[in-house]
């Protein structure tokens, strides 16, 4: 299982330190969650943020973009250090085209579905992605409860990608500690962000090592 702990949950006053914090007890990659204030009811980080902390870590950044255009702000994205984008079926923008987008930058294309979205609407990408990640709470705000009737989707999701031969990811984000993380694995679950559960923990490294075991 890898882990990418979440900079929601993180000191926003110190998030370079935060970021080598997580990287030295043993993260795989770093979330950024990217919010709008329209796609979901909060504000986050943008392009400058993400740029600034970059130099902070060799590890592969995953950003998460929750924003109702996401085909406009690709290029700013790449240009701040993005090595993975993920971006919302539920977004104003041509799913098409901004897959296209995100690939011809030499970044890896993901999609992301809410929980009212069914897994079916991402198969028709599937030959083009390199994850699905499936939203286990309602985006747009941390510390959420996980929530286990999202797991089927999970399933459906790497059964489809099995039938065809495809070996995409499938990362779920929103509650996710050492004991969701479990059942986040049985349901066939490869990425687990969690942001509360790392940046919160008494112990980093031991929450990090606990999910990618679970």
């Amino acid at each position: 299982m890898k882990v990418a702990p979440s900079l929601l949950s993180c000191d926003f006053s110190k998030m370079g330190e935060e970021i080598q914090r997580v990287d030295r007890a043993g993260a795989d990659w770093i979330h950024l969650d990217v919010m709008d204030g329209h796609f979901v009811p909060n504000l986050t980080i943008g392009p400058a943020i993400i740029s600034a902390v970059r130099p902070y870590t060799k590890l592969p950044f995953d950003v998460h973009l929750m924003i109702d255009y996401p085909l406009d702000y690709i290029d700013a994205f790449a240009k701040a250090g993005a090595d993975i984008i993920t971006f919302h079926v539920e977004a104003k923008s041509d799913i098409q085209a901004t897959i296209d987008k995100i690939k011809s930058l030499n970044i890896k294309a993901g999609l992301v579905i809410k929980p009212n979205t069914p897994a079916e609407t991402v198969y028709p990408y599937l030959e083009q992605l390199y994850m699905v990640l499936v939203m286990t709470v309602e985006p747009g705000f941390g510390g959420q409860s996980f929530m286990a009737d999202m797991l089927p989707k999970v399933t459906a999701i790497k059964e489809e990608c099995a039938k065809r031969g495809l070996d995409v990811l499938v990362e779920v984000d929103g509650g996710i500690s050492e004991k969701t993380a479990s059942t986040a694995s049985k349901a066939g679950v490869d990425v687990c962000v969690s942001g509360t559960g790392v940046f919160k923990a008494a112990d980093t490294a031991a929450a990090i090592a606990a999910i990618q075991n679970a």
